[in-house]
């Protein structure tokens, strides 16, 4: 694959790989260590989990900031070090027993974590032609299925083999890799710096958000820009689905002996969908517009999502959820793939910032709403499942009237000014 000769995004690609590599396995690894050392008070777990989301909503505003004003090599390459270090006082911390300190710990590190990826995707759109964004996304959706399908198993093999403290270790080994790595990467200044050089003291609260409120100002005014992070927002909203009615649907309704291992079984189902969905949409990308790669398996999911509220048979259920991760793969791909197309580079990173707390509202909201509703309001789950799939095809109706004409218009806009470039030299 060409995009493999470009030695820069090879090192980028291993280094988001390590890094994610440490950030499961040590997340599922702890999970399972508060499980087996307070399976009495299983509200741990819970906890562990909000020390990785709520960060989110305190940084939100300024990692995009940071992204587009400071160095985006040093700024990836600093979040690897500081988790590291983070890991090795992690690793101190679980001598103590003190789980409020070990929770500290990874609230920290996890805000940290918010800055690395802005940055990162931020150096990709620097090192990369337009026509090999799409391949780039390709990649990195096949990590995130290929995670989502073994993280778990990672994470307890990683914990009974070598324990709590032999999975921290691998963190901190996998933020020193992926550190390494990043410097490693001989990356020009215009790509790193897109907005010039910058100093400490010439940024403040004031002028944070200030660059957060261009940020906004920008996504408002690019209505393609705009429709594609309502996308995210959409994601998000199925992710908080997907988060809690599976286990629902199989304690409730499927299977509620074994409602554990059939809750496994979707996601195993989910990730391999999403890796063959992955896959085929990185060799076939090319051949599409990307709006054509989102809107048709949009229609499909939503589709899908019925069937999932009506499924009476587990192997139904699951093989529908299968068939709904080839839908989502293409969709992120498209996505993913788009945006580095129609941003412009000093403002990538503000534009990056705003993905995941749309996500993670949307996300929240949906959790809300389903401990709101299910069972004192509405005791039948799969009126849930349709509700979801209305919103997902209205999702598609709403795309498949706006997406061609913004998607004509902005390459019109493009044609222009490459044109203007070429008059001019």
């Amino acid at each position: 694959m060409e995009i493999f000769q470009n030695r820069n995004f090879v090192k980028l690609f291993f280094a988001a790989l390590t890094s994610q590599m440490g950030t499961i396995v040590g997340n599922m690894a702890f999970a399972f260590y508060l499980l087996d050392h307070f399976s009495h008070q299983p509200y741990y777990a819970t906890l562990a989990e909000l020390m990785y989301s709520l960060p989110t909503l305190f940084v939100f505003f300024i990692v995009g900031v940071f992204a587009d004003r400071f160095d985006r090599k040093k700024v990836a390459e600093n979040c690897d070090w500081i988790r590291a270090i983070l890991s090795v006082i992690l690793f101190g911390v679980l001598f103590l027993n003190s789980v409020p300190l070990a929770f500290l710990i990874l609230f920290i590190r996890s805000a940290v974590a918010k800055f690395f990826y802005p940055a990162e995707a931020s150096l990709v759109q620097g090192i990369l032609r337009k026509d090999q964004y799409a391949k780039a996304a390709g990649l990195n959706q096949l990590i995130f299925s290929i995670f989502m399908v073994f993280g778990v198993g990672l994470g307890a093999f990683t914990y009974n083999t070598i324990g709590i403290h032999g999975a921290v270790a691998v963190d901190f080994i996998s933020f020193v890799v992926s550190a390494l790595l990043i410097r490693a990467c001989k990356i020009p200044k215009s790509a790193r710096l897109p907005n010039g050089d910058i100093h400490w003291k010439d940024v403040n609260i004031r002028s944070s958000l200030k660059d957060f409120k261009e940020g906004i100002t920008y996504i408002k005014k690019n209505k393609l820009l705009a429709a594609l992070i309502f996308g995210f927002f959409v994601f998000g909203f199925v992710n908080g689905g997907f988060a809690i009615l599976p286990m629902f649907t199989m304690k409730y309704e499927l299977s509620p002996e074994n409602y554990e291992m059939y809750s496994s079984f979707f996601a195993i189902s989910l990730g391999i969908g999403l890796l063959v969905g992955s896959g085929v949409a990185t060799l076939i990308a090319h051949k599409f517009k990307p709006y054509q790669l989102m809107t048709v398996p949009i229609l499909i999911a939503g589709s899908l999502i019925f069937l999932l509220g009506s499924a009476e048979h587990i192997w139904v259920y699951l093989v529908a959820v299968f068939f709904i991760g080839t839908c989502i793969g293409p969709i992120n791909i498209a996505i993913s793939g788009w945006l580095p197309r129609i941003v412009h580079p000093k403002l990538m990173g503000r534009v990056s910032g705003w993905t995941d707390p749309m996500m993670m509202f949307a996300q929240s909201m949906t959790l809300g709403l389903i401990a709101l509703l299910f069972p004192k309001i509405i005791s039948n789950i799969d009126y849930i499942y349709y509700g979801m799939a209305i919103v997902i095809l209205g999702v598609f109706l709403f795309y498949h009237l706006t997406l061609p004409k913004l998607s004509k218009k902005a390459e019109e806009i493009e044609r222009r000014a490459n044109l203007r470039s070429s008059s001019a030299l």
